[in-house]
C-alpha cells in the first residue's frame, strides 16, 4: 500500500462525492443552506476526512476506528440527501446519482476495513 492518501481509491471517491454535494448546495437559498445544507456538506466532508485521519495514524486499529466514523458519516449523508429530496432541494436525478455513489463508497470502505484488519 502507498504512503500517500491520494493513492487510496476510497479517499478519492469520497472526496469527489463531497465536492459534488458542495456544488449542489452552494446554489441553495440561505435558509436551505443554513439548515440542511451545512449538515449535508459536513457529513459528506467527514467521510473523506476520517479516512485521511485514520490513514495518517499508521496503526491499523486506529485506522479502522476512523473508518468506522466514516461509515457513520455515509449513513448520515444518506439521511440528509433524503431530507433534501423530500423538501424539493435535490432533484430525483441528483439524488439517485449521489445515493449510488454513497453505496459504492460504503461497499469499498467495508472492503478497505477488512483489508487493513488483516
Amino acid at each position: 500500500m502507498s504512503n500517500k492518501i491520494e493513492d487510496l481509491e476510497i479517499y478519492n471517491l469520497s472526496d469527489a462525492l463531497s465536492n459534488k454535494i458542495w456544488s449542489i448546495v452552494i446554489s441553495w437559498d440561505y435558509f436551505a443552506k443554513d439548515t440542511i445544507g451545512k449538515q449535508l456538506v459536513r457529513s459528506a466532508d467527514s467521510i473523506s476526512a476520517n479516512i485521511a485521519e485514520g490513514f495518517g495514524r499508521f496503526h491499523y486499529k486506529e485506522n479502522k476506528n476512523f473508518c468506522y466514523f466514516s461509515r457513520g458519516s455515509i449513513i448520515e449523508t444518506k439521511s440528509w440527501l433524503n431530507k433534501g429530496k423530500m423538501r424539493g432541494l435535490i432533484t430525483d436525478e441528483d439524488h439517485v446519482t449521489l445515493i449510488s455513489d454513497l453505496e459504492t463508497i460504503h461497499h469499498k470502505l467495508n472492503s478497505y476495513i477488512k483489508y487493513i484488519g488483516k
